[in-house]
């Protein structure tokens, strides 16, 4: 049954027609217990507001499979916008980008272009970029657009998907660039990715593990206490310093233990998604955790009840 129900939210996710609605609606569905706000000036008072509890943020300007070069062109500019708040404001936050918002599908070199323009006004004000891995079928274009972008910038790096059956072989030959570990979030085929949740679990752990065991800044993505704890272990008994890692995890999620972590001296960084598009992020949560249902319960109930009234 958790199979269907994640299956059926991963299918809206991906509904062009439903993500288009979605933007003249506004927040709707809980969406806006996970989205820290439709604006620049929005999510940087929920930015400000995680920095004073000593947490670092990632923000992710949503929006994906772009078709239209002047969409992308708009996303791009949204992009170095943000850069240019987060250096005015001092906020302690890198940027996270999803290579199909800035036409990947629409052209690579076009994608390309875009890219180089973030991160030249990245670089000019010393902001990490990371390149968000969306679905199998833009895994390797994003692999290849990372390579090029290395030979000329410093401050880019990507994710890795642990549910990905290529996942140790690709982490190794990245070995030296700054790398986020994910379980994955997207439907895909039993041929590329791991569909039992234990193999994907034991995965993520072996790649953090030995990421760990390296000497390149990697940001550990999960809200798995019980990953967590093995990995706090795991940690200590190598004497692996602090500043060679972080933990992620997503606005909205398991607060508690991100203060928590915070407070026990790890670096922490919550990955902040804002903006209008807001419809196929939301309904990938939902199919990783399907609690949260509760959230979209609650609102149609209270959306009926406002129209009966």
């Amino acid at each position: 049954m958790q199979n269907l129900i994640r299956n059926f939210f991963i299918a809206l996710s991906t509904n062009k027609f439903l993500n288009k609605k979605a933007r003249k609606w506004g927040f709707r569905l809980g969406a806006e217990k996970f989205v820290a706000g439709t604006d620049i000036d929005s999510v940087t008072l929920t930015i400000k507001k995680m920095n004073e509890q000593g947490i670092s943020c990632t923000v992710d300007n949503l929006g994906e499979f772009v078709s239209d070069k002047e969409e992308a062109g708009k996303a791009k500019r949204q992009i170095i916008n943000m850069l240019e708040k987060i250096h005015q404001e001092k906020l302690d936050c890198h940027v996270s980008v999803k290579l199909t918002q800035l036409g990947l599908d629409i052209d690579r070199d076009f994608c390309l272009g875009n890219m180089r323009e973030i991160l030249d006004a990245a670089t000019k004000y010393c902001i990490f970029i990371n390149i968000d891995m969306e679905d199998y079928a833009h895994f390797q274009p994003t692999i290849d657009i990372l390579k090029l972008l290395l030979k000329d910038y410093q401050n880019v790096g990507t994710v890795i998907q642990s549910y990905l059956r290529c996942a140790e072989e690709v982490l190794d030959k990245l070995k030296n660039v700054r790398i986020r570990i994910v379980k994955g979030a997207y439907k895909e085929s039993p041929a590329v990715a791991f569909q039992c949740k234990t193999e994907i679990d034991q995965n993520f752990l072996k790649l953090a593990k030995k990421r760990l065991l390296g000497n390149t800044f990697t940001s550990i993505a999960t809200h798995d206490h019980r990953i967590i704890r093995q990995l706090k272990k795991f940690i200590q008994e190598n004497n692996i310093p602090k500043d060679r890692f972080e933990f992620q995890m997503l606005y909205g999620f398991r607060q508690e233990m991100q203060y928590e972590l915070a407070n026990e001296g790890y670096q922490m960084t919550t990955y902040m998604p804002f903006g209008r598009d807001w419809f196929g992020y939301y309904m990938r949560r939902l199919a990783e955790r399907p609690q949260n249902i509760n959230w979209l319960i609650k609102d149609v109930f209270r959306l009926t009840r406002k129209k009966l009234s």
